[in-house]
């Protein structure tokens, strides 16, 4: 006979065994202990975070023999016994994937008068509601709205959004969180010293960062890696997970700030050659490059990392700028979804780490050219000797790379940018690197700034063609915010609308000069006249 599985051998069968779903957890206590019942319930929530087994415990309590509600369930009686034995009758579980049909839930619909064969109550657990086809939920509707005394509904989801609004408005829907890493190591430890497993601390962690939330998965990956040997080291459980080490995450972050696109390339074959799993890889740098960003941004109190972790992280952060970092996660968040086992499955890898070098690294210097010969002196008015026969003038020395090189555009703390300068500027930019054609140059330099509207930038064009054509092409206006938030140094984005502005239209209606100070505020800063 197999051995039970860990995840069902350590399934919960009492409330204060549940983890990571204290406020479901306390509601439905006290509107028991109260005897505040409803006849409806909806658990909706990510996978193996509780759901089902929450559902189990509501079942118990409602048909425990104990004389008190607030000790119930006791888990000793004959009721609560039956229920963790999966032989209590008055208990139905349905799968919502295989009986999603109108007659599954007709043939419920006619069951459900009748009295419970043992219990209190009848308890309809359908797990997976959501698959249910729209004809099984309209013929759920009125049952579920008036069932009998005795019958209970419990629907659990994965993916709310399919709930049709009628059918959950006739329930009490509860929200079932995503359990924090810290809270999965803590009960894996527990279960490993009730088991007599000698897991290293570092192999739980790496084990519940896998799991993504989820402890039923959490401990079926842990029931994996002692399947072999009751004894796991955090190499073990790395080479049987697919994940790499901190360090080689840490070092590829390295190799991101400073540009080097060799050196990150080899980083990640190097991991894969060492049986990296491409997508793990993806994922454990999303979850570094996240706390990056939160230490970054001063909200490091966020970040589920060690002390030592958290200071290697501060180091890295100071040499990230805030809008690099979110390209960046978002190219490795891409990376993390293309991977599907091809025959180059570490091929999305290296694509978003060439996307984050080239964004990174600082331009290569143009070499200098020759400066041109200089042109020969006239000859002075009256002159008899011969033009060669003077010393010609001397060339123009040519421009350094100091003098030539522009500097970066930057807008300091605390000062009002100039958005109109900051606009040409980008409009210039595109020009420069064939972005943009001269037609949409002058359609571009046409608009009227606005003013910022939180992180956007308010921009009117009076050129319907060009605002359809720019509509049309969203990779043309994420090009535009990224320019933008390098020039004011924080994220921004884009907002393009038709007409004229505010600005300029209360400026030709108060007849105010187009130069002056007061359309300047009113067009750049965002400006409004109030009297």
């Amino acid at each position: 006979m197999p051995a039970q599985a860990l995840y069902r051998k350590w399934r919960p069968q009492l409330w204060d065994e549940v983890v990571g779903q204290g406020h479901v957890v306390q509601t439905l206590r006290n509107a028991l202990r109260g005897d505040r019942l409803a006849h409806a319930y909806l658990f909706a929530g990510p996978r193996g975070c509780g759901k089902t087994t929450t559902a189990r415990l509501v079942a118990k309590a409602l048909n425990c023999l104990h004389p008190d509600p607030a000790q119930r369930p006791d888990n000793t009686c004959a009721h609560c016994v039956a229920v963790n034995e999966s032989r209590f009758l008055d208990l139905i579980e349905i799968d919502g994937a295989s009986n999603n049909g109108v007659e599954n839930i007709r043939e419920l619909r006619d069951k459900i008068n009748f009295a419970p064969n043992e219990g209190r109550y009848k308890i309809y657990l359908i797990d997976e509601v959501h698959m249910l086809s729209l004809g099984a939920f309209n013929a759920l509707l009125k049952t579920l709205e008036e069932p009998p005394p005795h019958a209970v509904f419990i629907l659990a989801t994965t993916e709310s959004y399919k709930i049709p609004a009628t059918v959950s408005s006739r329930c009490q829907r509860f929200e079932f969180r995503r359990i924090p890493v810290a809270e999965i190591v803590a009960r894996l430890k527990r279960l490993c010293e009730q088991e007599h497993l000698n897991v290293e601390n570092t192999a739980l962690e790496v084990v519940a960062r896998q799991a993504t939330g989820s402890l039923r998965d959490a401990i079926s990956l842990l029931d994996q890696l002692v399947a072999a040997d009751s004894t796991v080291t955090l190499a073990q459980a790395q080479a049987l997970l697919g994940t790499t080490t901190g360090q080689a995450v840490q070092d590829l972050v390295d190799a991101l700030s400073a540009g080097d696109t060799t050196r990150g390339l080899d980083l990640v074959n190097a991991a894969v050659d060492a049986g990296a799993d491409p997508r793990q890889l993806a994922r454990q740098m999303v979850d570094y490059l996240r706390g990056l960003m939160l230490v970054r941004l001063g909200s490091a109190a966020l970040v589920e990392a060690t002390a030592e972790v958290r200071a290697t992280m501060a180091r890295q952060a100071e040499g990230w700028a805030a809008p690099a970092l979110l390209r960046a996660i978002r190219a490795f968040n891409t990376a993390s979804n293309d991977v599907k086992g091809g025959w180059q499955p570490q091929l999305p890898l290296e694509l978003a780490i060439v996307e984050c070098t080239t964004l990174v690294a600082p331009p290569i210097p143009e070499p200098s050219l020759p400066a041109p010969a200089a042109p020969p002196a006239p000859r002075p008015t009256g002159s008899t000797g011969p033009l060669s026969s003077r010393s010609p003038r001397p060339a123009p020395a040519a421009p350094s790379a100091a003098t030539t090189e522009k500097p970066a555009p930057a807008v300091r703390p605390g000062e009002a940018p100039d958005l109109r300068a900051v606009w040409n500027r980008i409009v210039a930019t595109m020009l420069e690197h064939k972005k943009i054609t001269k037609l949409t140059q002058a359609d571009l330099e046409k608009c009227s700034i606005e003013g910022l509207d939180g992180n956007a930038l308010r921009v009117f064009t009076p050129n319907k063609v060009f605002f359809e054509k720019f509509n049309s092409r969203p990779d043309f206006g994420q090009l535009i915010g990224s320019l933008l938030s390098e020039e004011l140094g924080f994220a921004c984005g884009l907002r393009l609308q038709l007409g004229e502005s505010r600005a300029n239209s209360s400026a030709e209606a108060l007849d105010i000069p187009a130069d002056g100070m007061v359309a300047t505020a009113l067009r750049d800063l965002g400006g409004e006249i109030v009297e």
